[in-house]
């Protein structure tokens, strides 16, 4: 597309939105924070710190996560087979575009 950078996909591009619970688990941690007992509160605060950790991370590092573990259940290595690859990816999502699939596989290779 015209006036577009093609590095900048986003996940309505894909047709791949990331749902993200991680506000629910930082909620439920802070609450059981505040009644926590000192022997609990280390595991809490640490707790705490790698939820807020996980929660920052792009949605692209999500989806190229996803990917590759969907490519390694089925066995394919997407630096070395991308058809299989992406072939891989819309047998376990049948409803996702090749476009999709394509993009999935190449954002999972370049984070890898």
């Amino acid at each position: 597309m015209f006036g577009r950078n093609k590095d900048k996909t986003t996940a309505t591009d894909l047709g791949v939105v990331v749902l993200r619970d991680s506000q629910a688990v930082a909620d439920a941690v802070r609450e059981a924070l505040e009644t926590a007992g000192e022997a609990e509160r280390p595991g809490l605060e640490r707790a705490a710190g790698l939820i807020a950790l996980h929660a920052a991370r792009p949605e692209r590092e999500i989806r190229a996560e996803w990917t590759r573990g969907i490519l390694a259940a089925a066995g394919v290595d997407p630096r070395e087979q991308e058809v299989h690859a992406v072939r891989a990816l819309r047998r376990a999502e049948p409803g996702l575009s090749l476009k999709s699939a394509v993009q999935l596989v190449r954002e999972a290779v370049d984070a890898a």
